[in-house]
């Protein structure tokens, strides 16, 4: 869920509830609030949108799916120290949000014991999303016996998986397979290996597993694409030969992604990038960010328009232009 602003950098209620109807006509399983597309400045005071925020959306999203009712999740951003985490964990209760992504960005010097005696904690309030978040954007590196002991968590109901990096990627699954458990989803936030994580057998300690869905940054746009995308992926597995096509196109969705999250500049317009192919298709009015300093990188505007005209079906404008007067109603 990215943050809606406009020009002047105030909350666009307005927009914020059209990305709301957006994703769920698109099909999304659910909404991630509060995390790093929404922009962790939410959360200071002089801002003050962390709560509005997650009461806004699960607000508009019971409203606008009366009509035809579905299960669909909502996933609140967790961050800070063990204080602030629970508050924000009574806030998501209080909202109506089934489970909270904790992200421990603030633990960066803190020994692994501490760390998961921080998540236990939590996890008593919340059912607890755990989050491997890579280290080029505030995440830090843990060991398999970190990942091996936090499966052990009873509250623990999914991982979102997103080191960037192969070898902690298996980290996590092994950890939650050799653990048993079978109830845990597995979520992958790798952005530069979406297909293929979602398309790969992991077999460890007898069980085998695949990853279930993403929750992603990339998601956050093209998303009816992106849900045809994953459902035609849970068909590719049921098959016993896998089409070599889907490397191609696992290519093509890295190379979309090193445009929209600007890998070419340390993804320093990630954010940006994202709102860009939102107010291109009309979602957003601007690409402000709350940190004037955060904006599109040199040449990332450009980059935008090849990959979008490179790999039309991971496009989703026509959908985008025949539903958009009535999501911003």
């Amino acid at each position: 869920m990215p943050l809606a602003l406009d020009r002047r950098r105030r909350w666009d209620e307005s927009r914020q509830r059209a990305l709301v109807r957006y994703y769920l006509d698109a099909g999304a399983g659910g909404l991630a609030v509060g995390v790093h597309s929404t922009q962790f400045a939410i959360r200071e005071a002089k801002v003050g949108l962390y709560a509005p925020i997650l009461q806004l959306a699960a607000e508009t999203a019971a409203a606008w799916l009366v009509p035809k009712p579905r299960v669909h999740a909502l996933v609140a951003g967790l961050c800070g120290f063990t204080p602030q985490a629970i508050r924000e964990a009574d806030v998501a209760n209080a909202a109506g949000y089934h489970a909270g992504l904790l992200s421990l960005g603030a633990w960066a010097a803190e020994p692994e014991p501490k760390i998961l005696a921080h998540c236990r904690t939590v996890a008593k309030e919340i059912p607890l999303i755990g989050f491997y978040l890579q280290p080029a954007v505030g995440g830090r590196v843990f060991s398999y016996r970190f990942w091996r002991r936090f499966a052990e968590i009873p509250e623990l109901v999914a991982v979102k998986i997103a080191p960037f990096n192969r070898y902690r990627t298996l980290d996590v699954v092994r950890a939650i397979l050799e653990a048993g458990r079978d109830d845990v989803a597995l979520y992958t936030g790798n952005d530069d290996n979406i297909i293929t994580d979602l398309l790969t057998p992991f077999s460890f300690g007898g069980r085998t597993r695949h990853i279930d869905g993403g929750l992603l940054g990339q998601w956050g746009v093209w998303t009816r694409c992106a849900v045809r995308l994953l459902a035609e992926i849970k068909i590719a597995r049921t098959r016993p030969r896998l089409d070599a096509g889907w490397l191609d196109r696992n290519a093509a969705l890295t190379d979309a992604n090193a445009a929209v999250f600007d890998a070419g500049h340390g993804f320093a317009g990630c954010l940006p990038g994202i709102h860009e192919v939102l107010r291109r298709q009309g979602l957003l009015r601007t690409t402000a960010c709350l940190d004037p300093h955060e904006k599109l990188s040199p040449g990332q505007a450009a980059e935008l328009t090849r990959v979008a005209q490179a790999y039309p079906w991971l496009v989703d404008d026509d959908f985008v232009a025949d539903n958009l007067h009535r999501w911003i109603a």
